[in-house]
């Protein structure tokens, strides 16, 4: 037997992060751009009213930024079960 951590164990690590990045952006997208967006209205960004933003460019750049951490997170996941490509 091997002390090396099971595949069984990874998998379950890359789904929890996906579970948690997924509710992020869902909390970006549907939350501040739909269910928040009235209360978000009372500032602003660039001129624009911060709900607005959010629905229509906001979420976009949260999901790219997710991209990104899902990477890193995934590279280093792979990296602590030494699994490759």
């Amino acid at each position: 037997m091997s002390n090396k951590p099971s595949l069984k164990t990874y998998w379950k690590k890359n789904l929890k992060y996906l579970a948690i990045l997924l509710s992020i952006w869902f909390l970006v997208s549907f939350g501040c751009g739909i269910l928040w967006v009235e209360q978000l209205n009372t500032f602003r960004i660039a001129g624009f009213k911060l709900g607005f933003w959010f629905a229509q460019q906001g979420s976009i750049y949260v999901f790219v930024i997710l991209i990104f951490v899902y990477v890193r997170w995934m590279n280093r996941l792979d990296k602590d079960f030494d699994v490759k490509d």
